[in-house]
């Protein structure tokens, strides 16, 4: 069973709905039957490359809230991040812009690391608070898998390095009509939108499963 994944490093509830689809995967039985593919899907292409702007500093300004409102306002992706084993700092976190981190997925992908990448790379965002912006996080994340850093810095270094597989994966979303995510495409025919429920990946899941 294929399953595409259009998600962004940066954005909440990708990570949850992540978390959701893999234990859904192993309570309904299809673990070693399930191929994942990610697909790049950026949900701020404006934000700053540089040093990130903290989470709720950006969070006040883009809504017009105070630094309360803001704090309640994101109370709820707290407690479903909770209901997956997440405990997001949103305190720490930081707005960025986050082409790199998709770049250097797809360059992870040829060495069969690219779903080990994106689950340590989606901890030290949400989890730790590292700024995606800061190529040295996204290099330690490279050392720890045991890939080639310096092989990493060059696709790094190089602003055209597979940005044709980046604007292949926004064409596909395209054509799928994807406009928020995490989105997930099940054997090419079912799709599930956002963060849903476990019940409602699983049920999904055997459906998937019986097409011919």
């Amino acid at each position: 069973m294929k399953i595409e994944v259009f998600s962004d490093f940066s954005c909440p509830f990708c990570y949850i709905g992540k978390k959701e689809l893999e234990r859904a995967i192993t309570e309904a039985g299809y673990t070693d039957q399930v191929e994942i593919e990610f697909k790049a899907f950026q949900i701020d292409s404006d934000a700053s490359k540089e040093v990130g702007q903290r989470y709720y500093e950006y969070f006040m300004a883009h809504h017009k809230v105070t630094l309360e409102q803001a704090e309640n306002m994101t109370a709820g992706i707290l407690e479903r991040a909770k209901e997956v084993g997440l405990a997001y700092n949103f305190s720490a976190m930081k707005k960025v812009h986050t082409e790199k981190a998709h770049r250097l997925a797809k360059w992870t992908k040829q060495f069969a690391k690219e779903a080990a990448y994106t689950e340590a790379l989606m901890a030290a965002y949400f989890i730790d608070g590292k700024d995606l912006n800061d190529e040295a996080v996204l290099l330690a994340v490279i050392e720890k898998l045991n890939l080639d850093v310096a092989k990493a810095k060059e696709v790094l270094s190089n602003a055209e390095a597979f940005i044709e597989e980046l604007d292949k994966d926004r064409y596909d979303a395209q054509q799928i009509g994807v406009q928020s995510v995490p989105f997930f495409v099940f054997n090419n025919r079912y799709g599930i939108k956002g963060a849903e429920p476990n019940e409602v990946f699983v049920r999904t899941l055997h459906q998937a499963a019986e097409i011919k």
